[in-house]
């Protein structure tokens, strides 16, 4: 037995099977597309394509990544459980309504479920930039619970993006209050700047906070928000028209560190 386990993963539709150490490490990786196998090392080639032979489909290369890049060194180091480029829109919201579902009769609508309908919306309409040399990580872990629901990265910049799901509903903003139709307004803007701020550190980059309404019927903003922007579900996509900011490799470079759980651990 040579304890590598093969580890498939999708993104975007497209698959990769990773081949890891017990320890989570990997050490290799088939491409489909290309009909490539990458190594990390030439110790355990034949190993390697041992564990992979039920899922070769017709010949392949067998080699060194063609050009291994630092970003893609750090994201193939990591462990599955620390990387968080996986995460679907809405992760956490998923696990927990996986595990406590809730009473099937209700009188009214489980917010959870509102809630992740917003950030799927939103994290679809995100992960629709990657061809723009863009990228999304979706419910990134923040120490006490808390967590952003998108981090976006690229040419344009980063942005912590706060989604809210407000349907049908008239949306009021008075910086830094945000009030849904009647409800009582909540200083939400304060956590949309925090949630940034928390970022900022980690990353040691400047991220800008944005929050993102699903569905609303208006959007009235009486006081002009301090540093945060305001956008709609439509208009999320319009991030990639903005530029200048970053170059592709710092791009990479900070898509490589954000994706890693413990980048997280002390913000």
């Amino acid at each position: 037995m040579s304890g590598l386990r093969v580890v498939p993963t999708w993104r975007h539709g497209q698959e990769r099977l990773y081949v890891c150490l017990t320890d989570g490490r990997n050490i290799a990786w088939y491409d489909r597309e290309a009909s490539r196998v990458n190594l990390l090392s030439e110790d355990r080639r034949q190993e390697v394509l041992d564990v992979l032979g039920p899922f070769l489909t017709g010949p392949v290369a067998v080699g060194p990544p063609p050009v291994p890049t630092p970003a893609e060194l750090a994201r193939l180091s990591l462990h599955p459980d620390d990387d968080l480029a996986p995460n679907r829109p809405g992760e956490a919201l998923q696990i927990a309504l996986d595990r406590d579902p809730g009473p099937a009769r209700r009188l009214r609508p489980d917010p959870r479920r509102r809630a992740l309908a917003a950030e799927q919306a939103v994290g679809e309409a995100l992960d629709r930039l990657d061809g723009a040399g863009w990228h999304t990580l979706h419910s990134v872990p923040l120490p006490g619970g808390d967590r952003i629901h998108h981090l976006v990265i690229g040419p344009g910049g980063l942005f912590a993006v706060h989604t809210l799901y407000a349907r049908k509903q008239r949306v009021t903003v008075a910086d830094p209050m945000v009030a849904l139709g009647r409800r009582e307004p909540r200083p939400l803007l304060r956590r949309v700047r925090a949630d940034a701020d928390r970022a900022s550190y980690a990353l040691t980059a400047e991220v800008r906070p944005v929050l993102a309404l699903v569905g609303p019927a208006d959007v009235q903003v009486t006081v002009e928000p301090r540093e945060t922007r305001i956008m709609t579900d439509t208009e999320v996509e319009g991030l990639a028209g903005l530029g200048g900011v970053l170059k592709p490799a710092d791009v990479e470079a900070l898509h490589a560190m954000a994706r890693d759980r413990q980048t997280w651990v002390r913000v």
